[in-house]
């Protein structure tokens, strides 16, 4: 891997509530993301994987460590860091072209440059004929296309997902996993991805860290070198099953110990 565009070094993240036991969500969480790269997050529920994408957006700050976006700490939010969540953010009282020009108006962009940007964005998610439609008038997969758009259209130098597709149906999933890849694609955004779902990590990343169960903390890096551009037909590839059943080993002690059956095993 080259040059870290992102870094995370030694961050641990601690809640601690008046009167209440300490609760160490994240435990000294290293991981690096080079420019371009796909990287995916899984683990199990509750392991903190989100916790990471909060704190590499700048909306949370860690108890300790570092996290370091071209060797500068981050230090509060900022539109380099795009973020895409898994309920639907959009503003309900804006239009599918509105919301996505949102973050350029925010920013000053003069009002045709930002317009024509939101266009772009809109066409490339599939949109096109939907710019003055309301979020009330689409369906969930077309809501995250949006949110996709949005993100994309402010430009930022690392787009984060926190489970984007975690709420749609398992066709209309599939489906934008191959969009995301094709925008990735075209415009080589470097991507952290949060997922439960081992087939979707293993579709869309160049790498994956593997939590283990809270506190959490990374216990495996693995490179995925499947050929790209990714296409469905891999995912019944020898190759693609024996990358699932690694991960899928590697998480059982994990997702039982997180259920408290770790003596199950």
């Amino acid at each position: 891997m080259g040059v870290a565009k992102l870094s995370t070094r030694d961050v641990s993240l601690i809640f601690k509530n008046r009167g209440q036991t300490p609760v160490t969500a994240l435990e000294r969480v290293s991981l690096d993301v080079s420019d371009r790269e796909f990287a995916v997050i899984v683990g199990p529920s509750g392991c903190g994987k989100s916790s990471i994408l909060y704190l590499v957006a700048g909306l949370q700050k860690p108890s300790t460590g570092t996290i370091l976006l071209d060797g500068a700490a981050v230090d509060g939010p900022s539109r380099q860091r795009g973020m895409v969540f898994q309920s639907y953010t959009l503003f309900p009282w804006l239009t599918v072209l509105q919301n996505v020009a949102f973050g350029p108006s925010l920013r000053g962009v003069p009002t045709a440059e930002r317009l024509g940007t939101a266009r772009d964005y809109v066409r490339e998610v599939g949109l096109e004929g939907f710019e003055d439609a309301y979020p009330r008038q689409l369906s969930g997969g077309m809501m995250q296309r949006v949110a996709l758009a949005r993100a994309m259209a402010n430009d930022p130098e690392v787009l984060l997902m926190d489970e984007p597709f975690g709420a749609l149906d398992s066709q209309t999933r599939s489906i934008m996993q191959q969009l995301l890849l094709r925008i990735w694609e075209q415009h080589h955004k470097t991507v952290l991805f949060v997922t439960h779902d081992i087939e979707e990590a293993i579709f869309l990343a160049d790498r994956i860290y593997v939590m283990t169960a809270r506190p959490g903390r990374i216990k495996e890096e693995i490179v995925v070198t499947l050929p790209r551009p990714r296409t469905v037909e891999m995912m019944t590839s020898e190759a693609f099953v024996a990358l699932k059943r690694r991960v899928m080993d590697i998480l059982q002690e994990e997702v039982l110990r997180s259920l408290g059956l770790a003596s199950a095993r």
